[in-house]
This record gives structure tokens, C-alpha cells and sequence, in this order.
């Protein structure tokens, strides 16, 4: 079957503000294309603080999301953490989620952690705390958050969402037999992106 890759960031307030545009999509269109998740890595392991330059631009996009598309974010989120430029740790988490079958569940978790509970989602404890809500085996999610096998999966993940042109998020792709076509997206119309995708799978 020809093959639809959404890849993205849990930690991505561009991929929060698609969220209702692609469940829509994925809603749509089961049995026409599979669908991949695949991790984009946005921004590596860190332990220092973010600038405060960084933490004005991030948080200026939220405020543009918001007014584009009436995405909800909880603001106090800059003011009740110390915030890092690290995403790794969301991605692992992911990972560890998607081995016992909840990657949906733990996206959906991180996102409402991090944009609508001022959490920070670049802490271990957040994440492992995350898994126990979900009722997951919080032994084995925190052996397999931690572990190195853990990131090296992550790591060859993010190295095939690039290969495939996957470098900013959200992004969609249509795979078929005879080549892989990027998708634009549009933040406001599902059924645009759904025509386009078909279109691709036409044309293939």
C-alpha cells in the first residue's frame, strides 16, 4: 500500500496548531494510503537554559498560532519553568510510548502537558509521570526513555524523516511505488490536504 509520512515534533507548536487539521486527515483517509509517524527531531539533548532571545521568539510564534488558527496555549508555561532547547527527550518518550502501542496517546499527552499545563516536556520526570496517567508499564517506559538503544533509534529515525525532505514540521509525504511527493500544508482546510494527497497517489 502507498504509504502517507506525517512527520513531526511533540514539542512543535506548528504540529499542536495542526493537530484538529490532521486528525481530520487521518480520520479520512484509512484504507486509501498507510500512515507513518515518523519523529523530525527538532532540537537535540541540552541542560542549559534557554536564552531569553530564543524563549521571546518561540513564545511570539504562539502568540501568531494562536491568532491564526485559535489554537489554545497556556502562556504561564515561560513563566513557571526554566525552558531548554531540548526535544530529544519528548521524542524518546515517543518511542518508549510506540513500544507498547500508545504513540498517539503519548503525543496527545505531551502536547497538553507542555501547551495547555505549563509543563515542561524536556524533563524526564514530566515524561515518566505522563506514561503513569496513561496507565503504560512505567518500569519498562523509563528503561526504554533512558536507555541508549532508546536514542539510537531516535537518531536513525530523524536521518530517514531528512532523506525524505522531512526538515520542518509539520510535515506530509506520499510514498509510492515510484517516488516519494511532499504534500503542502494547510493549516486551516483538511480537505485541501486530503486532495492533494490523493492527487498524489493518482499521479503515481
Amino acid at each position: 500500500m502507498n504509504k502517507l509520512y506525517y512527520v513531526y515534533d511533540p514539542m512543535c507548536s506548528w504540529c499542536w496548531g495542526f493537530k484538529s487539521i490532521w486528525e481530520k486527515i487521518e480520520q479520512t483517509l484509512p484504507g486509501e494510503v498507510e500512515i507513518v509517524y515518523l519523529l523530525g527531531g527538532l532540537a537535540p539533548d541540552s541542560d542549559q537554559p534557554m536564552p531569553a532571545a530564543m524563549q521571546q521568539q518561540i513564545a511570539a510564534h504562539w502568540h501568531k498560532i494562536e491568532n491564526l488558527l485559535g489554537t489554545e496555549f497556556n502562556h504561564e508555561f515561560w513563566t513557571s519553568n526554566i525552558p531548554r532547547r531540548a526535544t530529544y527527550p519528548a521524542c524518546r518518550a515517543i518511542l518508549a510510548a510506540r513500544d507498547q502501542q500508545a504513540e498517539k496517546q503519548m503525543l496527545t499527552a505531551i502536547q497538553h502537558a507542555y501547551y495547555l499545563q505549563a509543563r515542561n516536556p524536556s524533563d524526564d520526570v514530566v515524561l515518566i509521570d505522563l506514561a503513569n496517567q496513561l496507565s503504560l508499564d512505567t518500569a519498562k517506559f523509563t528503561t526504554d526513555l533512558l536507555c541508549e538503544t532508546t536514542q539510537q533509534a531516535l537518531l536513525a529515525e530523524i536521518q530517514f524523516a531528512r532523506s525524505i525532505g522531512g526538515n520542518s514540521f509539520p510535515s506530509l509525504f506520499v510514498q509510492t511505488a515510484t517516488g516519494i511527493t511532499p504534500i503542502p500544508i494547510d493549516y486551516q482546510n483538511a480537505d485541501t490536504c486530503i486532495e492533494q494527497i490523493r492527487q498524489a497517489i493518482r499521479l503515481k
